[in-house]
């Protein structure tokens, strides 16, 4: 993020050298006085807008933890099943050969 050239407390001390025919002091320091607080503004946004970045960023790390162990009990699983499956087959083969080896 660019730095702001300005903090409020610079903007308030500003004194603008006056002329003769120059600006009114009244009307710059009003001036600044917005200014001012449309600073104390942005600092205020920004400093909520990193709390909720660094909240966000906590909560995207335990969503990848979690996504990390799911897909890690889903290998697991999806293993169980190949298992069950492949030792129901080898039973059946079994099964058949001993019919077969019993026919004779």
């Amino acid at each position: 993020m660019k730095k702001l050239n300005l903090t409020p407390e610079e903007i308030l001390d500003f004194k603008p050298n006056t002329e003769f025919e120059g600006y009114s002091p009244r009307e710059v320091d009003e001036f600044l006085d917005k200014v001012m607080e449309d600073y104390d503004s942005f600092y205020e946004a920004i400093e909520v807008l990193k709390a909720k970045v660094v909240e966000l960023e906590g909560q995207v790390s335990l969503l990848k933890q979690e996504k990390i162990e799911l897909e890690g009990k889903q290998r697991v699983f999806d293993l169980s099943k190949t298992t069950q499956y492949s030792s129901v087959d080898i039973l059946k083969r079994i099964s058949r050969l001993e019919e077969e080896v019993y026919k004779k």
